[in-house]
């Protein structure tokens, strides 16, 4: 559990780096090139890695890429570009810090653990909202009891499926915090979120449609995802 995998080419660099991080207690496994990251990401599944950009065969953005598609371990890049541009690019891709050559190992450090423990705690509060609460939630309209799997709109019983179910329960007892799509993936499906998959969307789609005029309390805050407004 406390493996980092560190992909680089400059043997001096990854020297040091490695140092670094055995020295405060780190496993590091290390690779040089883009397809040996994969297959030793796959191998050892490590807490977080550090990947540069300027790789030999597949670059450090396509190394991102294909892990994106599968895995969501934290990726701190190393790169000597300093563009805005890139920078946005490694962002968007699904890096989660950027650090530009030259860098102090104390800076190194200090944004390895600002990560993992960002980690940590996401994990943390996954996995709090994926633990059923024993109490029944009432909000305007809209009644719910985990426990004996009821949902009721003024006395209507609902029809919904597990998952409506899990994402209306996730919503409601937690009003006012806005959850992205990846965030809801992940604790009420329980996958990772794929770029262009509308399965949130749809879910809350058939979520207003089932509560009828007490959907409006599920507001979609654009670009992010979704939250509950309790009824005034």
């Amino acid at each position: 559990m406390n493996k980092i995998l560190l992909v680089e080419d400059t043997v001096e660099l990854a020297n040091v780096i490695i140092r670094e991080l055995e020295a405060i207690g780190y496993e590091v496994i290390h690779c040089v090139s883009g397809n040996e990251a994969l297959i030793q990401h796959e191998k050892h599944q490590p807490i977080l890695v550090i990947l540069d950009w300027m790789l030999p065969g597949l670059d450090g953005l396509e190394v991102l890429r294909r892990l994106r598609t599968s895995v969501a371990t934290p990726v701190l890049m190393l790169t000597a570009r300093d563009e805005e541009t890139d920078r946005v690019l490694g962002l968007e891709l699904g890096a989660d810090d950027y650090l530009t050559k030259p860098f102090s190992m104390r800076e190194l450090l200090a944004r390895i653990r600002a990560l993992l423990r960002r980690e940590t705690l996401i994990r943390q509060t996954l996995k709090a909202d994926q633990q059923p609460e024993q109490t029944a939630i009432h909000k305007g309209d809209v009644f719910l009891d985990s426990t004996a799997y009821i949902a009721k709109v003024s006395g209507r019983t609902l029809e919904l499926t597990p998952t409506e179910f899990s994402l209306l329960h996730l919503l409601m007892r937690n009003p006012g915090r806005t959850f992205n799509r990846d965030y809801l993936l992940d604790a009420v499906w329980g996958q990772s979120y794929v770029d262009g998959d509308r399965a949130v969307d749809n879910a809350i789609l058939r979520l207003r449609k089932k509560i009828g005029k007490a959907g409006d309390s599920i507001e979609t805050v654009w670009g992010i995802g979704y939250r509950w407004t309790d009824p005034a």
